[in-house]
């Protein structure tokens, strides 16, 4: 029996008196392959196509430049044969590093204990991916009226890296759907908008002395230091000042610095500073003018100062990640049918971001809804309740329904 068998069947056999989800073999076997960011995803996302091909459903895939990572793309036809229109159910492939954090089991063997799937990438994503794969049997024994298509990424966690050559892909292709479902951790619950997500490497460079000889050299540090100031400056004050959206779990627009390095000595005036630093904008303010605020303070306060101690110096700006927010879109039809197979109509916007944006962006409109909480993502110990998959299987299975040819006619 292979590994991945022997986890699925482990991960069963320990369920208690609940009764397991149906997407709890497919849940455990894509935990079981460590997807972090880092490593390759090829080999999940090869398993999937041969799954999907043995089914009878074609896939196409997205790779990036080494071939090593993709994105894969499927479709399940209406029943008259048409592949334009329909609905997007997106999930993301990659997961987050489970280095320095202290785990009671293996992230990566899956654990049913307490009716809770322990593991890296429970609650974010790969539950509401195991669920849709799931119920692709049940897709094609239904009567569609429009098509449904699986969407999966690679390097999201990292910047949203994957899912814009997929979506190109698409577009390029003609692929146009009517709407998209990115089931990121909700609880179920649909979340109409999301803040934007934008990260950026700065370096600046100074010259080197001894630093008992300070007036000769620039010292980077020091200058990174009052950059990285300004930017948590910007920070209060979008805090203090808004704009506000009290909708919100974090109602306004946040930025902070979140890695440094600099120097090689104590007694060297260093001449060169790298630093992360990150802004999560709400949807209705521009993120290339907050960036250009960041960019003008370091051009025409800092850079002339800086040349005037010595003329190398420099201040460097490199966009490492970018993914838009999703704005609420209350009459997009995808949002009037999620609210309907929820039952839900309350107006969630959150502070993390999706791929949701993307797929927005491109002229998709979109929706965030999956299993699990967003508060036990990234953690240790991460786990998505069994209720949640039992739960979201429910909801694709009306979801499914309402695409059916007897729901249109209804």
């Amino acid at each position: 029996m292979s590994q991945t068998a022997e986890s699925a069947r482990s991960a069963s056999a320990s369920t208690s008196s609940a009764a397991s989800p149906a997407s709890l073999p497919w849940v455990t076997r894509l935990v079981s392959m460590d997807t972090v960011s880092r490593n390759p995803n090829l080999g999940l996302i090869e398993t999937v196509r041969d799954a999907l091909r043995a089914l009878g459903v074609s896939a196409t895939l997205t790779h990036d430049p080494s071939g090593k990572w993709a994105n894969l793309f499927a479709t399940l036809p209406a029943h008259d044969g048409a592949t334009n229109g329909g609905v997007v159910l997106s999930g993301h492939t990659d997961v987050v590093p489970v280095d320095g954090q202290r785990w009671d089991s293996d992230p990566f063997k899956p654990e049913v204990r307490d009716g809770k799937l322990y593991g890296r990438g429970t609650c974010d994503m790969k539950g509401f991916i195991g669920a849709a794969l799931t119920l692709v049997p049940e897709m094609q024994r239904t009567k569609l009226a429009k098509p449904i298509h699986l969407a999966l990424s690679f390097d999201e966690e990292v910047g949203c890296v994957g899912a814009p050559l997929m979506i190109d892909d698409l577009l390029k292709r003609g692929i146009k759907p009517d709407g998209c479902i990115v089931g990121e951790p909700t609880s179920m619950l649909p979340v109409v908008a999301h803040k934007g997500i934008n990260a950026y490497q700065c370096c600046v460079r100074g010259h080197a002395a001894h630093s008992s000889l300070t007036p000769q050299g620039l010292n980077a540090i020091e200058y990174a230091a009052r950059l990285i100031c300004h930017i948590r400056d910007m920070a209060t004050q979008f805090r203090a000042q808004g704009p506000f959206d009290e909708h919100y779990d974090v109602p306004f627009t946040t930025a902070q610095t979140s890695l440094i390095e600099g120097g090689n000595s104590l007694n060297t005036v260093p001449a060169e500073c790298r630093f992360t630093f990150e802004f999560r904008n709400l949807p209705t303010l521009n993120p290339a003018e907050i960036f250009a605020r960041i960019d003008q303070y370091a051009r025409t306060t800092l850079l002339p100062q800086m040349q005037r101690e010595h003329a190398s110096a420099a201040i460097e700006f490199t966009q490492i990640a970018a993914a838009p927010g999703l704005d609420e879109a209350e009459q997009a039809a995808i949002t009037t049918l999620v609210r309907a197979l929820t039952a839900d109509q309350s107006k969630r916007k959150v502070a993390y971001g999706t791929e949701a944006g993307l797929f927005a962006l491109a002229g998709i409109p979109s929706i965030v809804c999956g299993p699990g909480d967003i508060q036990q993502a990234h953690k240790a110990n991460e786990f998505v309740a069994l209720e949640q998959l039992t739960e979201c299987e429910r909801f694709l299975q009306k979801f499914i329904h309402s695409m059916s040819v007897d729901a249109q006619l209804a």
